[in-house]
């Protein structure tokens, strides 16, 4: 029967060799990252700057296509447009126009007219600037509470060195994927923010795979110096990672291709992150319990001494 291996059953890769090359590699995206961020900024959807929400409904399948095409040449700025519920509704998403409520209320009735007598008009709301700027707070405060939850559970789980870790490989994964929209200029969003909750979902579950394998390792082979420890353990759940990076991988590239707009940034951001998260797990969280002195258990029962090709 055949298996497809993406890499060998048993790889014998030096990765602490490139740790210092990948550390001040990381570091410098990090710093790039921030000061493209407030250099050129994101590039906010109407869900943090504010703006027009319209929900239609059409007697026949709506076509999503056909409405963007429309309402785009409007000239009302950013436009989302997406189905919901059934596929009659549309949502219909234009960015605050300049000026007072009487610009709202323009740009609502050019896209009445524009939709036409197809499509029934069933909700509009204005989503002002104050509740954009509350969604963004509240966005940014999940992201933290979310890295702090995930530091204090690898800190009880493993110890404070893998924590400390842990919680600066994540910091690197969001801080380039802001980076990342940042120079592209994709629209940056609530699905934006939700992906790059889901990176850090994903980054972790892969840098707890490598650190329990690290603690296994290092009880097991209690004569091996550290850093063997640590490349044994990278070797040996190497087949994992990059099956599980690439099968999510192929999904995500389907969703660019075929998903359309709506989902389009959301899935390049998955795919940025599945690619970091892959290199943060291996190389920053790896790389920076390298530099700590890691505790070992007591117990010599299961020792297993070093190899002679080892020594």
């Amino acid at each position: 029967m055949f298996r497809l291996k993406l890499v060998p059953s048993t790889p014998s890769l030096n990765f602490l060799k490139y740790m210092p090359v990948a550390g001040l590699s990381s570091l410098a995206a990090v710093l790039v990252s921030i000061g493209l961020f407030f250099i050129i900024g994101l590039n906010l959807g109407i869900d943090f700057r504010g703006g027009i929400l319209i929900e239609a409904r059409s007697e026949t399948p709506a076509d999503i296509g056909g409405v963007r095409g429309d309402l785009e040449n409007l000239g009302l700025g950013d436009i989302s447009i997406q189905s919901f519920g059934s596929d009659r509704d549309v949502l219909i998403r234009v960015q605050k126009q300049e000026g007072d409520e009487r610009a709202q209320l323009q740009a609502i009735e050019k896209i009445t007219n524009a939709l036409g007598g197809a499509y029934d008009i069933r909700r509009t709301e204005f989503v002002g600037p104050t509740v954009g700027a509350e969604l963004a707070e509240k966005g940014i405060l999940a992201v933290a509470c979310a890295l702090f939850a995930i530091m204090i559970y690898i800190w009880f789980r493993f110890e404070w060195q893998f924590s400390i870790a842990a919680f600066l490989a994540l910091t690197h994964d969001v801080l380039t994927t802001i980076g990342l929209f940042a120079l592209t200029g994709f629209e940056f969003n609530l699905a934006t923010l939700a992906a790059i909750l889901t990176i850090a979902g994903y980054s972790i579950n892969d840098t707890v795979v490598v650190f329990d394998r690290v603690r296994e390792n290092l009880r097991k082979y209690k004569s091996w110096e550290q850093p063997k420890i640590l490349n044994k353990s990278l070797n040996e759940t190497l087949s994992r990672t990059v099956m599980t990076s690439v099968t999510t991988a192929i999904a995500l590239i389907a969703i660019i291709l075929f998903g359309g707009a709506v989902l389009r940034d959301f899935a390049l951001a998955m795919l940025w992150g599945v690619t970091i998260g892959t290199y943060s797990s291996i190389f920053i969280a790896v790389g920076l319990i390298s530099r700590f002195d890691l505790k070992r258990n007591d117990d010599e029962d299961n020792q297993i001494p070093t190899p002679e090709y080892e020594r």
